[in-house]
């Protein structure tokens, strides 16, 4: 099945060339389905590339899937047309009384300032609030998981004395979890960050499941057990190219920047980035979505018990 986006979204033109298949809101009115409501919250400056990595993976379901955008309102982006914004983004007074089945949040680009420091943090801490009564099951990713982790639990960041940066291997720490199925007993899966959570009182918490880990590079993705919390320190998402971008701007500043690990040929970044995360990504979203589906309640007003009382 399609997903359901606004006409003016970038990604769209793309996706179509690129067999995912997407529909108008008229179209999408007149068949007697209740698609998915998923939400982004978009915490990125280059908003429009983003867009286009998480639709793909949106896409590749056979569930058809009403995406909405959101922004901050409280940080006006300087790297996105603001004219684009207004036609294809919502802020939180726009959506605040609105249920969602789904809710992702993405990183951001201030990991290394204090959570309280960054200008749009009671924003964030709106939405995180928000939530726990109109959304089912939240994903949050890079930064928007150590800012979730932090508010929800107290588990604090701290400095990594080196850039994580590449492609990383990760083992399974759970077996037969719904959002692991089909996953080899290892996957991989691009870092691009400064910071790290305190593992060792992620680890004490206990409505927290620690699905997958490595000892080199420690905890990867947790969940909540009733799998209404998901929180993936990593980068699903990236394409083939993303880390490359980011390599390549560093290293052109005359910033300090090492090759990223495990993601070029024998290291020589003048060959094809390995692409092995690929697979693992979509079946990952394929999972999340399934399992939204089969849990969602119909009636999204439902959620308006709560956190807990909801799950089934």
């Amino acid at each position: 099945m399609p997903i359901q986006i606004s006409d003016h979204v970038s990604a769209k033109e793309i996706l179509q060339k690129e067999g995912i298949f997407t529909i108008e809101q008229g179209r999408a009115l007149h068949q007697d389905i209740r698609p998915l409501k998923i939400l982004i919250l978009n915490l990125m400056p280059l908003k429009k590339p983003t867009e286009l990595q998480l639709l793909r993976l949106l896409g590749d379901s056979p569930l058809q899937i009403k995406v909405d955008f959101c922004h901050t309102a409280t940080h006006q982006s300087t790297h996105t047309d603001p004219t684009y914004l207004e036609k294809c983004y919502y802020t939180f007074s726009d959506i605040q009384n609105r249920y969602y089945d789904g809710l992702l949040i993405t990183g951001a680009p201030v990991e290394l300032s204090d959570f309280e420091d960054v200008d749009y943090w009671q924003e964030i801490i709106t939405y995180l609030e928000w939530s726990k009564t109109h959304v089912f099951s939240v994903i949050h990713f890079c930064w928007g998981a150590q800012a979730a982790l932090y508010h929800y639990y107290g588990i604090h960041k701290h400095t990594l004395s080196k850039k994580l940066f590449g492609i990383y291997e990760y083992q399974l720490t759970v077996k037969h979890h719904p959002l692991l199925r089909g996953f080899d007993d290892r996957y991989f899966i691009p870092q691009s960050r400064h910071t790290a959570i305190d593992e060792i009182y992620a680890r004490t918490i206990p409505e927290l499941q620690i699905l997958s880990c490595s000892k080199e590079t420690g905890i990867n993705i947790l969940s909540t057990k009733n799998i209404r919390r998901i929180f993936i320190l990593g980068h699903f998402e990236y394409d083939r190219r993303t880390l490359e971008t980011e390599y390549l701007r560093d290293k052109n500043k005359g910033l300090s920047i090492d090759i990223p690990a495990n993601y070029y040929p024998n290291n020589d970044d003048t060959q094809m980035p390995s692409f092995i995360w690929c697979s693992y990504a979509h079946l990952f979203y394929h999972n999340w979505l399934n399992t939204v589906y089969q849990e969602t309640p119909y009636n999204l007003l439902e959620l308006e018990n709560g956190f807990e009382d909801c799950a089934h």
